[in-house]
Formats: C-alpha cells, sequence, structure tokens
C-alpha cells in the first residue's frame, strides 16, 4: 500500500450546514448528489451524510462511541489494486467491513477498520483519474456553487 490518502470523508449530520461551516472558513466546494468536494492540496476532504457514509462503510454508527464519522480513503489505479491493498490490509491486521464490490459511481471499492479502528476504503473510480505521483484531482461536475 502506497504511503498517501486520496479522501477524507468526514461524515456529517447536517451537509447544508457543515459546508456553510467550511466555506466560512474560506473553502469552496462543489456539491454533487448530497455529496460536497473540497480540492484540499493533493487530496479531496469531502462532506457526506454521516448515516450514508456508515451504511456505505458496512459500519453500525453507534454515535460517538463508535464509528467516529470520519473515514480515510485512497484511491487506486485499478479494480485489481482494491483486491490486492486490502488483502495486504488483512494480512497486517486489518479487518474487513465491506468487500469490495461495484459502486454506486461505477467504481469498484472496499472497506476495512485498521486495529485501532479507524476505516479505509480503497477504491477504484473511472472519474477520479490518478497522475503519476498518486494524486488526484477533483473533476470539475459541472455543479453550482
Amino acid at each position: 500500500m502506497e504511503q498517501r490518502i486520496s479522501l477524507v470523508t468526514l461524515g456529517v449530520t447536517d451537509v447544508a450546514r457543515a459546508r456553510a461551516f467550511y466555506e466560512q472558513l474560506g473553502w469552496r466546494g462543489q456539491e454533487v448528489e448530497e455529496t460536497v468536494f473540497f480540492q484540499a492540496g493533493g487530496l479531496a476532504v469531502v462532506l457526506w451524510g454521516r448515516d450514508k457514509l456508515a451504511a456505505d462503510a458496512g459500519i453500525d454508527d453507534q454515535g460517538a462511541d463508535g464509528f467516529g464519522g470520519v473515514t480515510l480513503a485512497q484511491n487506486v489505479r485499478s479494480r485489481a489494486e482494491v483486491d490486492e491493498v486490502i488483502t495486504a490490509a488483512v494480512a497486517a491486521g486489518a479487518e474487513v467491513t465491506k468487500p469490495a464490490r461495484e459502486t454506486f459511481y461505477g467504481g469498484y471499492a472496499g472497506y476495512f477498520t485498521d486495529p485501532d479502528g479507524h476505516v479505509w476504503e480503497i477504491a477504484w473510480n473511472p472519474g477520479f483519474p490518478l497522475a503519476e505521483d498518486g494524486t488526484i484531482t477533483v473533476p470539475d461536475f459541472g455543479a453550482t456553487g
């Protein structure tokens, strides 16, 4: 697994309120399908409904006592690499919370937790091409605002 992070997704209870907060800090994002994407240097910070994020990761959200409402994501270059990284993570002590499978956005992804319970998504997303150094650029979705 390469030493990098592609996306930091924050599970929020109110996407509009969260977006307003970050925009008050000077961030500018794009909203697509109730998900807000902020380009943050070589990675992206994403705001998504906490309930949707927990369900997507295969996590039972216990509020502050369990799932913390945050996942770390690494985009990879192929479907096969998703499987390779998840296999390596399991070998290192990770627990798979959602096996890799086709996604609603036309990609392929799975989730695991590290030994401390931090949730990682490993994803191949044809809409987010990777540069040679592994960085992503949030595409122009043509969204307003």
